[in-house]
């Protein structure tokens, strides 16, 4: 299976160390690189200071929120009458988005410690993993690894030998987007229809089987061991102020070496495009979606928000600048989300571009709430219009109202997930939609598909 992955030059690479070695995932790989002994140590602490190692590693929720990890760990209720659980959101589905199967894929050992690592904190012994049903050779993977996790003694009655009760099941997805909203993967887990559940009450409270709940995805599962042994301090340097740890960054579009990236968090945008390789052809920067389908786009325009006080505004640095992290992100009004980024170069269709990920929400939408199922559905069919030149101004001015009422008024995101890119994009791009009304055709008829860094995957995906 060739691999796709590169990192800076002299950076201290850790979640993808052993990607690269043929036996890599396998238990007697992970283990004589120090796998499990952050386990080990843990099994021999009180909950309470796991809890709070991990909140002072500024460890970020990987998924898309980018909520504190130690934080949610610590809204788990010490005492409960029912079980707890600690689920792994392996259903990866956001377009743009595929380092997680690759984890699964090459280092599936590293997740199931820091699950491990998570249920002796919550005192659960219950891990649930509920994985994308279109992974093929990741659930081979992770199902392989289980069973050496139990044969070794890291699972069972008696977790590295310490007493701990600790057991861990694979639950396999049907390939539904929603049900990567966490709510509605626990109501996928128990049987049911995978639909997000109303909130409060939340999942650390009344969770998997109604009992007291932390969901974390892959890649955050995957950083915890990481806290325990290369310690607090080699952590924080890996990221910025409030962002701790490494991250790995997927890309795909328009640059020269699409795939994943594993780089300190805060690494500016423009450093990680070069990175990759710039935009491809030799061509120019149109876009960039920074982290995933669902993200508010960023435009190669100066902003005043990177900006330093006094600076004028002929020298403020380009949207495209910003550091890659959560709170940077959302400064300039757009989101890191689950670090799915897309390059756009100068000969793409925006209208189109748009259109396509209408197309997805309103195809993944489960139509609990009537704004999202409505709303995606009628801004795909006025994207659509638009491209193929029949829209009209009437269609845009409905297509901006749309997105207003999709916003923060239903039981998940998903609507939202749509709304903000509609908004971002007629706000930055209103000369290219107004060009496909002027001109009643696409004024780029002809585009090239870019090849994503997930083009490489092989054997049976």
């Amino acid at each position: 299976m060739s691999a796709h992955l590169y990192a800076p030059e002299g950076f201290d690479v850790a979640l993808s160390k052993r990607w690269f070695e043929p036996e890599g995932y396998t238990y007697e790989a992970y283990r004589k690189d120090d796998g499990y002994d952050a386990l080990e140590k843990v099994l021999k602490m009180d909950p309470d200071e796991v809890i709070e190692q991990v909140k002072a590693s500024n460890l970020r929720g990987r998924g898309g929120a980018g909520f504190p990890t130690g934080l949610k760990w610590g809204f788990v209720p010490k005492e409960s009458d029912t079980p707890k659980y600690v689920v792994v959101n392996a259903d990866e589905s956001e377009p743009g988005t595929y380092k997680d199967r690759y984890t699964l894929a090459r280092d599936p050992h590293s997740m199931l410690e820091g699950a491990a690592i998570c249920a002796h904190a919550i005192q659960s012994h219950d891990i649930y993993i509920y994985i994308r049903g279109e992974f093929g050779l990741s659930y081979r993977r992770l199902m392989a690894a289980v069973k050496e996790a139990y044969d070794k003694g890291v699972f069972g009655d008696s977790s590295m030998g310490s007493g701990y009760k600790l057991d861990c099941y694979v639950h396999r997805g049907a390939g539904a987007y929603i049900c990567g909203e966490e709510t509605a993967l626990l109501e996928s887990l128990e049987g049911k229809i995978g639909r997000p559940r109303l909130k409060p009450p939340f999942p650390a409270v009344v969770g998997a089987f109604g009992g007291p709940t932390v969901v974390n995805n892959v890649e955050t599962m995957a950083c915890v061991p990481l806290i325990f042994t290369r310690g607090l301090d080699w952590f924080l340097g890996q990221g910025s102020d409030k962002n701790g740890g490494p991250k790995l960054i997927c890309v795909s579009g328009h640059v020269e070496r699409p795939g994943v990236y594993e780089v300190p968090n805060g690494m500016p945008c423009d450093e990680f495009i070069a990175l990759a390789g710039g935009i491809w052809k030799g061509r120019s920067l149109k876009a960039v979606i920074p982290g995933g389908s669902s993200t508010p786009i960023l435009k190669p325009q100066p902003c005043q928000v990177l900006a330093k006080e006094g600076q004028p505004e002929s020298e403020w640095p380009l949207e495209t600048q910003v550091p890659l992290d959560f709170d940077n992100l959302k400064a300039v009004g757009s989101m890191f989300g689950s670090a799915g980024m897309m390059v756009l170069d100068d000969k793409t269709c925006i209208v189109r571009t748009l259109s396509t990920l209408a197309d997805f929400y309103a195809h993944e939408s489960c139509g609990q709430c009537s704004p999202c199922r409505e709303g995606t559905g009628w801004s795909a069919k006025m994207l659509r219009r638009i491209e193929d030149g029949s829209g009209t101004e009437e269609d845009v001015r409905t297509l901006k109202s749309a997105s207003d009422y999709m916003l923060g008024m239903t039981i998940c995101v998903l609507a939202d997930a749509l709304a903000m890119p509609v908004q971002s994009y007629l706000e930055k791009f209103a000369d290219e939609f107004a060009a496909h009304l002027e001109s009643g055709k696409c004024p780029y008829p002809e585009y090239d598909l870019a090849p994503t860094g997930d083009a490489f995957w092989e054997d049976g995906q």
